[in-house]
């Protein structure tokens, strides 16, 4: 048996190389702080009597900051996402914009061709009514619309009078637009150029073509003199009327397409005509 007696250690347990050596240099820092500070105060202070105790750092505070670093990450990749959708949004609604305009553009043009269409329409279903209402006419008189325009042409004479200043009037607007319902002064439909013809020699016509076709006396196409109304359909139920200014030739406002013309009577025969004058 040892005659050594065994006598306990009072050393404290190691700490770990990581944390002795952090908070050596934490405790260096400060330390050389402080004698940076003694060295620069005056020569008769006093000797520091009191120890500073450093904070440590713990595994706690490193995770942390290191949770701190990571929620950082995590806005900056959310604000980057964002702003990547906001771009996207962006460019989508401009696509957006400039496909509607495309659209209402085609629309417009596929509006003005359809438009064009109708009016084509129209004129074809005009002249086709008229030419049955000719045949119609020409049927129950026994006289045909080529024989009905030339007595007409060698009939006709130099308008005179009140007649002169209507065939006047009728004439200046040639050229002018076609709109229903207008009354001028650039545009007219037919019973409008008739009624605003008459209106300057202080006759005061009805305002619509079946009115007009029974305003004055019937005469026959074979008969007829400047100034005279010439209409389209039935005697109260013309759908079209026009001026007769002599020499096979009348003035009307047609159609849309055409506006106010001057015409021969070969172009499209009229069924009857009226004498106000």
């Amino acid at each position: 048996m040892s005659h050594t007696a065994h006598i306990p250690s009072h050393r404290k347990p190691r700490r770990s190389a990581s944390k002795t050596a952090l908070r050596a240099g934490v405790a260096g820092g400060v330390l050389s702080t402080i004698a940076v500070a003694g060295a620069a105060g005056p020569a008769q202070a006093e000797p520091v009597t009191q120890t500073i105790e450093m904070p440590t750092i713990t595994a706690g505070l490193s995770t942390s900051v290191a949770a701190s670093a990571q929620a950082t990450q995590a806005v900056a990749l959310d604000l980057e996402t964002q702003a990547t959708e906001d771009a996207a949004a962006a460019t989508a609604a401009k696509t957006a914009k400039k496909a509607k305009a495309e659209a209402v553009r085609k629309a417009e043009a596929r509006k003005k061709a359809e438009a064009a269409a109708e009016a084509k329409a129209q004129e074809a279903a005009e002249r086709a009514s008229r030419s049955a209402e000719r045949t119609t006419l020409s049927a129950s008189t026994g006289s045909s619309d080529s024989a009905s325009s030339s007595s007409s042409s060698s009939s006709s004479s130099s308008a005179t009078g009140s007649a002169a200043s209507v065939v006047a009037f009728a004439q200046s607007q040639v050229g002018d637009a076609y709109v229903s319902g207008g009354t001028g002064p650039n545009s007219w439909d037919c019973s409008g150029l008739v009624q605003a013809a008459f209106r300057t020699v202080g006759v005061d016509l009805p305002r619509v073509s079946q009115s007009q076709s029974t305003a004055g006396t019937q005469v026959s196409l074979d008969n007829l003199q400047p100034g005279d109304i010439l209409y389209w359909g039935g005697a109260g139920s013309a759908y079209h009327v026009g001026i007769y200014v002599g020499g096979g030739q009348f003035v009307g406002a047609q159609n849309s397409s055409t506006g106010v013309v001057q015409k021969s009577l070969d172009y499209d025969p009229p069924s009857g005509a009226v004498r106000v004058l």
